[in-house]
Order: structure tokens, then C-alpha cells, then sequence
């Protein structure tokens, strides 16, 4: 359904820093990167996720990720964790919030907002 989304960060070095080992488990990388204004693009082919330093959003953001594996959800929330995320929801089944097969993690990104990655595979 979405082209493209893009998000306000208030420090693009450490939120840069982050979303790449964060969203590497799920295939993603940097695919356009523009220090001049302090944005970076993230995708498997094309730019699908922006991070560009400014204001950030009062109310936290939620997005979720999709995942081929499990084994993905799992290395992403490590990697999240490890580039300074904060847990939100360990990887594990979500059957009574998504969907019977769905299995998700969750972590705070260092502006606050909720990052998720799910997998709907049997």
C-alpha cells in the first residue's frame, strides 16, 4: 500500500547508526544516504524507509517491519538491542493481537518510537 515512509530523528548519526543493524536481519541497507540534509534511506532495492534528523514527533510512531523467519524476528531484536534499543516485547507468538501465526518482536528506537518486526509464516 505505502511507497515510502520517512520519520524525524533528533540525532541522524545515532539513529543511522541503529537502523542499520537493526533492519540488516530483514534484508534491508542503506540505499540512499544525504549528509547535506541529514537523511538517510533504507530498503532492499529502493528507498522505502527515510531517517532525516529533525523535530522529532511528540507522540511516539509505531512501524513494523516484515520478516521472512522467524529466525529473522530473533536477529533483529538482538541487533536492535545491541545497537541501543530498548525492549518493547521479546520475539515470540502473537496470536491474539495479529494473526494465528504471527510471531513478533518489538523495540524502542533512541527517539522512543516503537520498531517491530513480524512474520506471519505457519
Amino acid at each position: 500500500m505505502f511507497d515510502h515512509v520517512s520519520i524525524r530523528v533528533s540525532d541522524i548519526g545515532r539513529s543511522k547508526a541503529f537502523y542499520i543493524a537493526a533492519l540488516a536481519p530483514l534484508g534491508f541497507k542503506i540505499v540512499k544516504d544525504i549528509p547535506e540534509r541529514s537523511a538517510v534511506a533504507f530498503g532492499v532495492e529502493r528507498p522505502q524507509f527515510w531517517v532525516k534528523q529533525g523535530e522529532t514527533s511528540k507522540v511516539p510512531l509505531h512501524f513494523a517491519f516484515s520478516a521472512k523467519t522467524r529466525a529473522d524476528i530473533d536477529a533483529f531484536h538482538a541487533a536492535a538491542l545491541a545497537a541501543g534499543g530498548t525492549d518493547n516485547g521479546a520475539p515470540g507468538p502473537r496470536p491474539k493481537e495479529h494473526s494465528p501465526h504471527c510471531y513478533a518482536a518489538f523495540v524502542f528506537d533512541p527517539d522512543g518510537n516503537n520498531i517491530e518486526a513480524d512474520c506471519h509464516a505457519a
